[in-house]
């Protein structure tokens, strides 16, 4: 396969560093989007395996983060929903270009599977695998976990704004740096037991598409997951009425792992679960219907 990194122009002009992964002989494509602070790179091992499988994939950095992050992080300036609105786009056209033909599919870790509704053109894509996505609403998440976050929110994240300007890598986070815009609208969304439900109805969080979205969704969850439970999982499909929607609940015993969590998917190890994402994928090539 060829690995290549390039740049993609987000409709602003926003320049978002991406890695496509192109296999000699490609029969889909599929779109990587990242969860809040994992770089692309993150999902290198991932993308090796499916482009060996005749995927061509394109895994990309929202603003901000990792290669697309500008030399001064506190002077900018952006919203959480941009990723969704101006960056997700971009990135599935870049895509689209690099394999023409071929039928896109999406998988989208944590945030990448709640902007999805965001996207002005979600409707270009066939399928998509949700891994670890739940609501971040603090309150339905593992009570172990509590702590963590709510320290997070209440007490880190602000302080390191008051220093930096930005949500600084460390001392508590273990994410790349975070923007302020995208700091603020998390925290503001995830102490509301609603989450971002609330403002999709009060129109707060226009434009947005997310009753429009029709294509598929399979949400994989996992229980060491104190983040993305079942439960937080089938609020956040709340969010796209329209979509024919399941959560396939696997335990790290499924594929003989110790610890799975909210980032382990797309660790080594995990290559039956690749090979479940890449079988329903499969499955609308072959024609396999909408559950299959």
């Amino acid at each position: 396969m060829k690995v290549e990194d390039r740049i993609v122009k987000a409709a602003d002009g926003w320049p978002l560093e991406a890695t496509l992964f192109r296999p000699e002989t490609p029969r889909m494509a599929v779109l990587v989007s990242a969860g809040t602070g994992f770089p692309r790179g993150f999902y290198g091992r991932f993308a090796r395996w499916m482009a060996g499988r005749g995927a061509t994939v394109l895994t990309y950095d929202y603003r901000g983060i990792g290669g697309s992050r500008p030399e001064d992080l506190a002077a900018m300036t952006m919203d959480y929903p941009d990723w969704g609105r101006l960056d997700m786009p971009a990135a599935l056209k870049a895509l689209k270009a690099a394999a023409p033909g071929l039928p896109l599919f999406h998988v989208g870790h944590s945030v990448g599977g709640h902007f999805v509704g965001f996207m002005p053109n979600h409707d270009q894509i066939a399928r998509h695998a949700f891994v670890s996505v739940g609501t971040g609403w603090w309150g339905g998440h593992h009570r172990t976990y509590n702590p963590v976050e709510l320290f997070f929110w209440l007490g880190l994240g602000p302080a390191h704004l008051r220093r930096h300007g930005y949500v600084k890598s460390g001392g508590g986070w273990r994410g790349t740096d975070l923007p302020r815009g995208v700091f603020e609208t998390w925290r503001r969304w995830c102490l509301k037991p609603t989450y971002f439900l609330d403002e999709l109805k009060t129109g707060r969080l226009e434009p947005q598409h997310f009753d429009q979205v029709r294509a598929p969704i399979r949400s994989w969850v996992f229980p060491d997951d104190p983040i993305a439970t079942p439960r937080t999982a089938a609020r956040l499909l709340e969010a796209y009425p329209a979509a024919p929607a399941e959560i396939a609940t696997r335990t790290p015993r499924d594929f003989g792992v110790r610890r799975i969590g909210h980032e382990g998917a797309f660790r080594k190890g995990m290559e039956p679960l690749w090979e479940e994402i890449l079988d329903w994928f499969d499955a609308d090539l072959s024609g396999g219907g909408e559950g299959a």
